[in-house]
């Protein structure tokens, strides 16, 4: 079985960093994120294609400079398809059935038993799905008997939405949908494609575990908590000569001396910590430096970033071209 994974959309809410990388390889506990999405796949995949869009280049670079597990290809889109378009584009050679990920989405999905939903149950898909409160930016999904997904609905008003399960960002489909989707144009794969399938059978997969759309500084935060909290956040380790409570995901190249750690913080390679800094609940991208007594709370630190001596970062998504 082969996985496409959708690497579009342009990370607006979450510029300036994004401007110059995709949002998919912004780190936290530990590693990108779009390589803790993967973490999902199971190890016998015989290969991950990635439909690509925005930065599509960088995305190439990183993958070949950090070779993952399967082998990969990605596919670019010269200009922009929508998550059927992309399908669409990246869709010759794919195996049948297939995986499709959302590449923004940080859950704990049960792929192996939604593989097997879909081999019991038949029909031309299955969706993992996901129970929240505010289902206004999802797509969410009406089940009938044996989880049959009657009706489809995407970003439903409250009042509209047919249930509080939404689209979790993992499926599996037969391979037969990818000519479903017009070629040569944006397409919608949630609201032009998957209704007009339903009646062919797709099926709703109930996922207990934790969901987070990453798409927003506060989501990407949050999920930041989730996976540390779930284990998934690589080993935790304060830097030599620091102080704190942790968890905190450390490259072995980070000077901390004198610096204080609060919880759920990432420090990539190169991050120099000032002594009597404080930096928690954040991510500090490569290359990152904090002056002495400063403190950074709840932000997003891209590379090469200075925060001076004494300052205060609260609450804020920052690039080194965005400063003054």
């Amino acid at each position: 079985m082969k996985a496409l994974v959708l690497v579009g959309g342009f990370g607006t809410r979450l510029r300036p960093i994004t401007y110059s990388l995709p949002k998919q390889l912004i780190p936290l506990a530990g590693k990108p994120m779009l390589y803790h999405v993967l973490d999902q796949l199971p190890a016998d995949i015989e290969e991950v294609v990635f439909a690509s869009g925005y930065k599509a280049d960088v995305l190439e670079r990183y993958l070949k400079e950090h070779p993952l597990r399967w082998p990969t290809r990605t596919v670019p889109e010269a200009t922009p398809l929508g998550t059927g378009g992309g399908m669409r584009n990246a869709g010759a050679g794919l195996s049948d059935p297939f995986l499709l990920l959302n590449s923004d989405v940080i859950a704990e999905i049960d792929v192996p038993g939604l593989i097997r939903l879909h081999a019991e149950r038949g029909g031309v898909g299955a969706l993992s799905l996901s129970e929240v409160e505010d289902t206004r930016p999802y797509g969410v999904a009406a089940l009938g008997p044996r989880d049959r997904i009657e009706r489809f609905v995407e970003k439903p008003t409250p009042e509209a939405a047919p249930s509080h399960w939404i689209n979790a960002g993992l499926s599996i489909w037969r391979r037969t949908v990818i000519d479903r989707i017009p070629e040569g144009r944006a397409v919608s794969w949630e609201t032009e494609i998957v209704p007009g399938l339903l009646s062919e059978g797709v099926f709703g997969y109930r996922c207990p575990g934790f969901w987070e759309d990453a798409g927003t500084p506060e989501r990407l935060l949050h999920a930041q908590r989730l996976l540390f909290d779930a284990g998934r956040g690589g080993p935790s380790r304060l830097p030599p000569g620091s102080s704190g409570q942790g968890p905190v995901a450390s490259a072995p190249t980070v000077r901390a001396s004198g610096a204080r750690l609060g919880a759920y913080v990432h420090l990539d390679s190169g991050v120099a910590l000032g002594a009597g800094s404080f930096v928690e609940d954040s991510i500090l991208m490569e290359g990152v430096e904090v002056g002495p007594n400063a403190s950074v709370r709840r932000a997003i630190l891209g590379p090469g970033v200075r925060i001076p001596e004494g300052g205060l970062v609260e609450g804020h998504v920052l690039a080194r071209e965005s400063l003054p």
